[in-house]
């Protein structure tokens, strides 16, 4: 290791200074990761309507396989990551926000749109956007198949789906 000023005693002596590009300065460090739920659509009519969320994730953690991913996922895709971390990891998953039921009796009954309420869909996607934050921002959670599949993957293939661990890729 130099030191600046050799004739100094090593113990005291001053490390050179590193010099940083201005343009670096702005740069996410090395760590970043930023998952974020945006964009719930509605699909379908009656009583085969869903919503799924969009997640889109940026990251330079190594152990992820692309940089920058897009995928959509339904509330029972979040109940299936949960399931799987449950199972595999050492983490204490935190709860999914609830399966409202008050909001599943039948329409006539009920003097909002239930579940398709655009409140209603804010507020779920705030509380599946803090659960995911919480998993993928866990260190141990991070090397999970199950987490790399739901935030980078197109489609869930639950008959491909071989829970494991992930290394750097």
């Amino acid at each position: 290791m130099a030191v600046v000023g050799s004739n100094i005693r090593p113990e005291i002596a001053r490390l050179p200074v590193q010099q940083h590009a201005s343009e670096n300065s702005y740069e996410p460090p090395d760590n970043f990761l930023e998952v974020e739920i945006v964009n719930p659509i509605t699909h379908g009519l009656g009583g085969n309507r869903y919503t799924d969320y969009e997640i889109r994730t940026r990251t330079k953690l190594p152990v992820f396989r692309l940089k920058d991913s897009s995928v959509r996922r339904r509330y029972s895709d979040f109940e299936w990551l949960r399931k799987e971390l449950e199972r595999d990891s050492k983490i204490v998953v935190p709860p999914l926000p609830g399966k409202a039921w008050q909001r599943q009796i039948p329409a006539f009954l009920r003097n909002n749109d239930g579940l398709f309420d655009d409140d209603f869909i804010e507020e779920r996607r705030k509380g599946l956007e803090e659960f995911i934050i919480k998993i993928a921002g866990h260190p141990l959670a991070q090397n999970e198949r199950s987490l790399h599949v739901f935030l980078q993957e197109e489609k869930i293939d639950h008959d491909k789906y071989v829970p494991g661990k992930v290394r750097n890729a």
